[in-house]
């Protein structure tokens, strides 16, 4: 027999300024904290270097230079003891219910796609709009492939990010099982665009969901669609990692 549907919880509000996980859905009352806060401006200013790099010409020297200064800074940051993410899910072993329509949603700070603190960001403004999840970006210099439009696969880590904050609205744990993008359009560079996402059908385990990249200057014309196959699993079973 198939599992049963996946069930909802009651939804509660929270602030835009609250931190909330949807990995492992914590609403953590004493985040952002100070660690918290440094480690996603930190995060903000290697994403904004990375752009700085990629689209502006500079002197040699200065490449030079920079390359000798982040070396020093990596060799400081490796005498640290390391971090896991494991460390948060052990100690908040729990469902959180999701955030209220219109709220904010945020990410593991080093969640790649959205996570403030992640130097791989996009710089994510993410709601929730009923049941739907609504990541507004606009792409920069480091996410160029052909000249003036985004790399595919940055459009498509987009759609898989966005689609793990629909999981966060239905308060389940679950895991991509495919992935599917149709480019109808170029993603245009500095330009900013939507990423429109819900649950489209259900069948036990098997979550299908549907989603459509928009420019948000060209009266949101479709970019791309995306489809996407998610498996549910106990919320224990994905805490636990592994």
């Amino acid at each position: 027999m198939p599992d049963a549907p996946v069930g909802r919880r009651s939804v509660a509000a929270m602030s835009d300024s609250a931190h909330y996980d949807p990995l492992v859905h914590v609403g953590q009352p004493d985040h952002p904290d100070a660690e918290a806060e440094a480690r996603a401006v930190l995060g903000r200013a290697l994403r904004d270097l990375g752009h700085a790099v990629s689209g502006h010409h500079v002197p040699i020297d200065l490449l030079g230079e920079a390359a000798d200064s982040l070396r020093g800074l990596v060799r400081r940051f490796e005498e640290g003891e390391a971090r896991n993410r494991m460390e948060l899910a052990q100690r908040h072993a729990r469902w959180d219910p999701a955030p209220a329509d219109g709220a904010r949603m945020y990410g593991h700070d080093e969640r790649p796609i959205s996570g403030r603190a992640s130097p791989w960001g996009l710089d994510l403004d993410i709601v929730r709009d009923g049941n739907e999840a609504v990541a507004t970006v606009t792409l920069r210099a480091a996410h160029e492939g052909a000249p003036g439009r985004s790399h595919g696969g940055i459009v498509a880590a987009l759609f898989d990010d966005a689609f793990g904050f629909v999981l966060t609205i239905m308060e389940v744990p679950a895991y991509t099982g495919e992935l599917t993008i149709r480019y109808e359009a170029g993603t245009p560079i500095g330009r900013p665009l939507a990423c429109r996402c819900r649950l489209a059908a259900q069948d036990g385990r098997k979550l299908t969901m549907t989603g459509e990249l928009t420019d948000l200057a060209d009266g949101g014309k479709v970019l791309a669609r995306a489809k996407g196959t998610f498996l549910t699993i106990p919320p224990e079973r994905f805490l636990a990692g592994g």
